[in-house]
């Protein structure tokens, strides 16, 4: 069963980047599949998107720590391609805690480096299915850098002034959106995933939010 962890004890890193909790984390005539409350919920407003693309907005908040996302990566990769036109996929990485800044700036760095497309399963597979030592930065960088990309460009991006900045920016958001754990789910800032019991559910549930959210525009 596809559940939620309990959280971490809040961190203060990165000079005063406070850090809190854990890895967990169509229409039609008849009732609705899923229930405000129990399987999503709405969260309070002003309601505040990822980004200004007049898409619907479908983020990932998610870490290359966690297990659970390392699980759902394939599944989400398939929920991305079979969204339909109007809705956009996001990934946002969650620095929870000290142990996940690396993967929070990797991600970042590869962002920038435009490499995520082609990295983002490898990276999952490496660290939990062939079981690799991508922890540090270092490690990161060395996969990456096995990969194709130059790993002093790497870690100078992933170091950066401008990263850590866009870290701090994202995990205020993501601590608006009220997200506790990964992988968690927020359709427009409007609605979260809550208490879903497989990843397959969580899948089927942001088609289900991210279609209703595109036929009210």
């Amino acid at each position: 069963m596809f559940k939620r962890l309990a959280p971490l004890r809040i961190l203060a890193v990165i000079g005063g980047l406070l850090l809190a909790t854990a890895c967990t984390a169509s229409n039609s005539d008849g009732p609705a599949p899923y229930t405000e409350g129990q399987e999503y919920v709405t969260l309070p407003g002003p309601h505040q998107r990822y980004s200004s693309e007049g898409k619907v907005e479908v983020v990932e908040v998610f870490s290359y720590g966690c297990i659970h996302c390392a699980h759902f990566a394939p599944i989400a990769e398939q929920l991305r391609k079979s969204l339909p036109p109007g809705v956009v996929f996001k990934l946002v990485p969650a620095p929870f805690s000290a142990e996940w800044l690396p993967y929070a700036r990797a991600y970042y760095a590869a962002k920038k480096l435009g490499v995520v497309e082609k990295s983002h399963l490898e990276l999952f597979a490496e660290k939990f299915a062939q079981h690799y030592p991508i922890n540090s930065l270092d490690e990161l960088a060395d996969f990456y850098a096995k990969h194709g990309v130059d790993r002093a460009e790497f870690m100078r991006i992933a170091t950066s002034d401008e990263v850590t900045a866009q870290m701090k920016k994202d995990l205020a958001l993501i601590q608006k959106w009220q997200v506790t754990g990964t992988p968690t789910i927020v359709v427009d800032g409007k609605y979260r995933s809550e208490n879903v019991h497989t990843l397959d559910e969580l899948s089927a549930l942001t088609q289900w939010l991210a279609k209703r959210e595109l036929a009210g525009k």
